[in-house]
Order: structure tokens, then sequence, then C-alpha cells
């Protein structure tokens, strides 16, 4: 094999590969203390999927999304020590992790920036007539 294949099978090999796919993930709720007990009682009386299905009702799905981007819990991985239990829920998109020695519970969800993003600068479809509203002019500060 020649240099002019190999470069041109490498050319092809690069271009054929799609992108990876971005995965975070954000904080949905942070529970310790006496919170963090009731959570972890019914992770030992239920199951932890069982507290992920609890602890789901805490996602209020953008509002979520952009309070975890503003305040910083998004993540490359999920955030653990090594004492940690992670369960990551069946196809619901969640990770519960919890330490009942440290006496906390955590829910994250995974979400894709990208696609999420894209989807936000979609156009809503106009209502109830703003479509025909304009902007007002601006004036920049006192005219003498």
């Amino acid at each position: 094999m020649n240099s002019i294949t190999t470069t041109a099978k490498s050319i092809a090999t690069e271009s054929s590969v799609a992108p990876p796919v971005e995965r975070r993930w954000m904080s949905i709720v942070f529970l310790q203390g006496e919170e963090a007990d009731t959570a972890l009682d019914m992770i030992d009386r239920n199951g932890p999927e069982a507290a992920i299905h609890h602890l789901s009702q805490w996602d209020y799905g953008d509002q979520t999304r952009d309070a975890a981007l503003v305040n910083g819990y998004v993540y490359d991985e999920i955030p653990q020590s090594p004492t940690d239990r992670v369960i990551r829920g069946d196809g619901s998109g969640y990770a519960l992790t919890y330490n009942r020695h440290f006496g906390y519970v955590a829910l994250l969800r995974h979400f894709d920036p990208v696609l999420e993003g894209a989807l936000e600068s979609m156009a809503p479809p106009a209502r109830f007539g703003f479509e025909r509203q304009r902007t007002a002019r601006r004036s920049y500060g006192l005219r003498l």
C-alpha cells in the first residue's frame, strides 16, 4: 500500500466518524441531614428505584436545567466519592448517588446540551397576535 492510498483512507475515516455526543449530568436535588434520612430509609425499604422515582418529582425540566447551568451544578461525570453508592435508573436518565455514612442523597439527570440548545433556539409558534407587534425604538440618554 502506498502513501496516497493510506492518506485517502485516513481522510475517508476521519470524515465518516461522527463527532462524539456530549452528555453531561446536572444536579436535580441534593439532600442531607433529616431530609436525606427519609430518602435513605426509602432506599432501605423499597429499593433505589423507588427513591429515584420519588426524587424525580424535584425535576422541573427546563427550569431545573437552567438553574443547574447558572449555579454550576453541571458535571461531565457523575460526582461521587469512593464510598458513595451510585445507581443509574433503568432508561430514566437519572442517577442516584447516596452515602449513608455521610448522610446525603443526590439525584442527577443526564442531558445533551447541544440537542437541548437546538430545541431552545427554535422559534415558538406565534400566539395571541404577538407576531404583529413591533419593538419600540430605543432612545439613548438625555437629549438637549
